[in-house]
This record gives structure tokens, sequence and C-alpha cells, in this order.
């Protein structure tokens, strides 16, 4: 898989790939990540790629020209699958979408600054838009962190044992139940007899029952009797 990401601020992802997973992940070449500087596309001497808005307003927009200048070149040497414009007035990324887009190949993310980026680049080029919350960041690029850290985990070859992904929260639309490790007991609370006792369908049953019960009571919005 290819990952390019388009930023106005790209030192911010120096530490976000440069450690454990995703680093483990790109030295493996399971992964590439490129980022592309916005700026590096500015026609203006002082290299600007914002401006006011057109009808007032606080705020200001990222440039339409620069923007398209970068993509259209991206676009010009690959298919992407999926341009996603990673801004927080659009539907909550989740799960189901980062399995999707861990089967692709080529993906593109392109981060929103100040007040966000001209309409006419989302009209001419993303096909995708996901938020990571409801909640506004500075930019895209932490939120840019996020999806691909969801993602590349996903990739065959990236976990030791895919397994652990496929048992994480919300793979099956629940929480995950609550995990335990070594000793068996610590200041007087204890794991439960039944991960104990080595009876695989009682313990999957006690998961199933911990993870039905978490999630009614944690996020109950994902629960359904059905």
């Amino acid at each position: 898989m290819r990952i390019d990401i388009v930023s106005a601020v790209p030192k911010l992802f120096n530490g976000a790939f440069s450690d454990s997973i995703l680093k483990r992940a790109i030295e493996n070449k399971h992964v590439e990540i490129h980022i592309h500087n916005i700026r590096d596309y500015s026609t203006h001497k002082q290299k600007s790629i914002d401006d006011y808005q057109y009808g007032g307003g606080a705020g200001m927009v990222l440039m339409v020209e620069p923007l398209d200048a970068l993509i259209g070149e991206l676009k010009q040497q690959r298919a992407y699958d999926h341009i996603i414009y990673l801004t927080p007035d659009a539907a909550l990324f989740n799960q189901e979408k980062a399995n999707i887009y861990s089967m692709k190949q080529n993906i593109m993310l392109l981060c929103g600054h100040y007040k966000g980026i001209d309409q006419r680049i989302r009209d001419l080029h993303v096909t995708d838009e996901i938020s990571i919350g409801d909640y506004v960041l500075s930019g895209g690029e932490l939120a840019a962190c996020v999806v691909s850290d969801a993602i590349i985990r996903l990739i065959p070859g990236v976990l030791n044992d895919i397994s652990s992904a496929l048992s994480d929260s919300h793979q099956d639309g629940l929480l995950a139940p609550p995990v335990y490790t070594r000793p068996s007991e610590y200041k007087g609370l204890k794991v439960p007899e039944v991960l104990l006792g080595g009876n695989a369908k009682e313990i999957e049953k006690w998961r199933e029952e911990k993870s039905l019960e978490r999630t009614k009571k944690v996020r109950p919005d994902l629960y359904s009797d059905d």
C-alpha cells in the first residue's frame, strides 16, 4: 500500500511514522508513506497558500491553485482508490472504513488547515470526506496520523498476529471485553476464574457477555438487541 499525505505542515509527521508499529511497517515495506508540502506548489514569492474567503468572515482558506497543482501531479503518476479529505464537517471515521481502506493500493490523505480548503478542490478531486470526531483541530495532520495508524495496522504482516486486530473493539460492532495478564491477583483484585480455567468455550462465552455488557453501558448508541 502507498499513502500520500498532502499537508501544509509536513513536519508534524516526523514523529508519527518514526517509531513502533508504523516504523516497522514502513521498514518491512508493507506500506509507503509520502508527505507532500503544499507550499512547494505555491506560485507566490512568499510561498503563501491561503487567502481570505469570499463573502467575508473570520479565518483563512487554503487556496485552490497550489492544491490542484499538487493533487493533479500525483494523479498523473498513479490511480488512487480514494482521495480522502480530513475535515470536521464530514461523516465519522470508523473501524468499517479502516477495514475497507486497508485493502486498497493507493490512498491520498488531504489535510485541511485554517478554515478549510477551497470547495472546488472537494468538487474536483475528493472522493471521501471523513472526520475523526465531533471537535475541531488546528489542521488535518493529526487526524491523518490517526487514520493512517488505523489502516496500516490492519495490513497483513504488520501485526505479528492479525487475530489481535480482528478482536479489537468495533470489529464486530461491539466494544472489547476486559483483558488481564500476570499476576493473577494484585492489590486484592483477582483475574476472573473463568480465564484461568483453560476452557476455551467458557472463556469465549464470558468474553461475549462482557463485550455486550460494556457496550450497553459505555456506548449504548452501538448496542442493539438484534
